[in-house]
């Protein structure tokens, strides 16, 4: 027969310790007083001097710029380009026209080409950033480089301004058609029709 036996814990409902004593004891983190740098408050004096070694420890510093703002490069060398000519070519991520190879960055993976290795082929890339001894090196070697353009920024004044002549233009186009148009023949009013039938008999 199998015997069953209450658990010690069912006997403990009730009691706040469940028979271990202290609140701390027996939940499995040991003796320890906190985590990190708790217990460094107004009553923390072992820890003190180690906070005031560290002058940014209370306070806020600094700032994190936006991701709107912020750009992620991956670079790639002009060396492992030319290493891999054949096998770029093979599956057909950039073209040979006549002498020159036509290379676009980005479908290789990548937004920036640096410099280091020697440049012996023509090369016309397309990429969105490069370091100008890059660029040097491909027009030196007869290749050419072509960048991203970047859109010129339109202040709020230059807006406010545009805004406003479009308003101002409509009034003087309508001044404008005013004297270009011929002055309105005026109808002969009832009073005058009937004088001149007077005059007439």
């Amino acid at each position: 027969m199998t015997t069953y036996k209450i658990r010690k814990n069912r006997k403990m409902r009730g009691s706040k310790t469940h028979g271990w004593g202290s609140m701390k004891k027996h939940r499995g983190a040991g003796s320890r007083g906190g985590r990190g740098m708790a217990g460094t408050g107004k009553r923390g004096d072992a820890k003190k001097p180690s906070i005031w070694k560290d002058k940014k420890y209370f306070g806020k510093h600094g700032f994190k710029r936006p991701k709107k703002t912020t750009i992620k490069i991956k670079a790639i060398n002009l060396k492992t380009i030319e290493q891999n000519l054949e096998s770029l070519l093979s599956k057909k991520l950039i073209e040979k026209k006549n002498d020159s190879y036509v290379i676009d960055l980005k479908k290789l993976g990548f937004n920036k080409l640096l410099s280091t290795g020697k440049v012996t082929k023509k090369f016309n890339i397309k990429c969105e950033y490069a370091s100008t001894k890059a660029v040097d090196k491909i027009k030196k070697a007869g290749g050419n480089i072509t960048l991203k353009e970047e859109k010129p920024e339109v202040k709020k004044q230059d807006i406010k301004t545009e805004q406003s002549q479009e308003i101002k233009k409509p009034a003087v186009e309508t001044t404008e058609k005013a004297k270009e148009k011929p002055e309105e023949e005026k109808t002969p009013s009832a009073v005058e029709t009937l004088d001149k039938a007077e005059i007439k008999k």
